[in-house]
């Protein structure tokens, strides 16, 4: 049998404080999101489990995310964050990367205000300690970040990138042209896979449909191929553009003419064999 697998999404205890960046605008996610609210959503598409991916900067946080991966059967990967820039980023990975559910690293790198800062000698140094401790890096930016991105993934050939939601390009404005081309640019790198996630909320979030993701789609899917793409919710921060099931049916209709092999890959195989997951 073939597992699905939401390869990215979020939990957090909601406190103003400490998520910030949630706004007025954004009410419908401030609250608590957990395992069991998660596992309410996934259980009428089937899917057997998910990647939790931070949503804070702070290794409180990461440890918080193991707790919860470790208590629940649910969350077979976490993806957390460690101070990458820190001189103490090899006693870090002493302490976290044992963990056998800590599956990959991930860097707000689309809040950064220097916009090479994936290029930095001391971020890059960081990177340079992951591949012996088995760490995917998950690479979050916008569709502006791409050009620095391609560089960033040259000097890494062997280790393994997964970019979040196809690099946020602006979907509700249309704009494909940059995007693409970085996109293709970066899909030449074997070692970077792309998660099919994050989409709508680029989008209209009122108003977008089906067809509006359709041509971003229709990108990656012949940049990557279906062997190097997974499925994946951002929920709960989907939840301002649509529920769950909307969200994650956008992927599960686009690829019903692949095999079922291709589709068995996208809906959970590549994340299982991307991040080594434990099933």
């Amino acid at each position: 049998m073939a597992f699905k697998i939401d390869c990215h999404q979020h939990f957090w205890k909601y406190s103003k404080e400490e998520y910030g960046w949630i706004d007025e605008s954004m009410k419908v996610i401030k609250c608590d999101h957990l395992p069991e609210d998660l596992q309410k959503v996934q259980e009428p598409l089937q899917f057997n489990g998910s990647v939790a991916v931070q949503a804070r900067q702070t290794l409180e946080e990461t440890r918080w995310l193991l707790e919860l991966a470790d208590n629940s059967k649910l969350v077979k990967g976490v993806v957390g964050w460690l101070d990458l820039r820190s001189e103490k980023i090899e006693e870090q990975l002493m302490e976290f990367a044992s963990h056998p559910k800590l599956v990959g690293i991930r860097h707000v790198i689309q809040d950064e205000p220097d916009d090479a800062f994936i290029l930095g000698e001391d971020f890059k140094r960081g990177i340079s300690y992951l591949e012996k401790h088995n760490l995917v890096y998950d690479i979050l930016i916008f569709a502006k970040h791409l050009p620095n991105t391609v560089q960033f993934v040259k000097q890494f050939p062997n280790q393994v990138f997964v970019l979040n939601h196809i690099a946020k390009p602006d979907i509700k404005g249309g704009e494909i042209t940059l995007w693409e081309q970085g996109i293709r640019d970066l899909a030449k790198f074997p070692n970077v896979h792309c998660k099919l996630s994050g989409m709508v909320t680029e989008a209209d979030w009122k108003n977008w449909t089906a067809e509006d993701l359709k041509p971003y789609l229709d990108v990656v899917f012949d940049a990557f191929g279906p062997e190097r793409l997974m499925i994946g919710s951002d929920w709960p921060v989907c939840k301002l553009a649509g529920n769950y099931h909307k969200v994650m049916n956008i992927v599960i209709k686009y690829i019903e003419n692949l095999n079922k092999e291709e589709q068995e890959a996208v809906l959970g195989e590549n994340a299982i064999n991307v991040y080594g997951l434990k099933m």
